[in-house]
């Protein structure tokens, strides 16, 4: 009991923020918010002899987040399944979890700039895309991880992120020239002024 005290402070506390700004971006309200990170330390510590210590406990958390998120969404749509918490208990890491070579969004967008009109972008994508880009591109999640955590073939995980980044390109056109990333023909400036440096 006191080895699972342990690691629950150690292993599962720390990501109590990111599960925080993740609960919020799926539900738009910090009362929900909360409450979503509170059944998810609530069923974290019930199932904690399932975890195996030095694991990705992130993904897990996101994991057993999402689970709740799903549950309360069909609860008020008056959906009777629910997901079984038992099939989460056992997410584990594997070896070939790392993949390389995914750009991270804020950087593909605006070179490290994560402002309201970017977050308000990412908040109007349908959940499906919504959740892959946040996974991925504010949380840092492989893409093994993202399909471990919503359920998904790898395959969809990457057409969801491409899908998903194409929408929030065209809902950032407008903001990007106004902001001078982009001339008004859709041109990046700093490819428009290499082009004219070159000529």
């Amino acid at each position: 009991m006191e080895k699972d005290h342990s690691i629950f402070e150690k292993e599962l506390l720390p990501h109590i923020d990111a599960l925080k700004t993740f609960a919020f971006h799926l539900t738009y309200d910090d009362d929900d918010a909360n409450d979503l990170v509170q059944e998810t330390y609530m069923k974290a510590h019930r199932f904690i002899d399932k975890y195996i210590s030095g694991t990705n406990a992130k993904a897990w958390l996101f994991k057993i987040l999402k689970n709740a998120y799903i549950n309360h969404y069909r609860k008020r749509s008056k959906q009777p399944t629910r997901v079984d918490f038992e099939d989460i208990v056992n997410y584990h890491d594997s070896d070939d979890s790392k993949i390389a070579g995914y750009l991270d969004l804020r950087e593909e967008l605006f070179g490290n700039m994560m402002g309201d009109e970017v977050t308000n972008a990412i908040n109007s994508l349908p959940i499906d895309f919504r959740t892959v880009v946040l996974l991925c591109d504010v949380e840092g999640f492989t893409y093994e991880e993202i399909a471990k955590i919503v359920d998904v073939p790898i395959g969809t995980v990457r057409s969801r992120l491409f899908r998903a980044r194409n929408m929030l390109k065209e809902k950032l056109k407008s903001y990007a020239t106004v902001m001078g990333y982009e001339d008004k023909r859709g041109k990046s400036k700093k490819v428009a002024k290499k082009s004219e440096e070159e000529e």
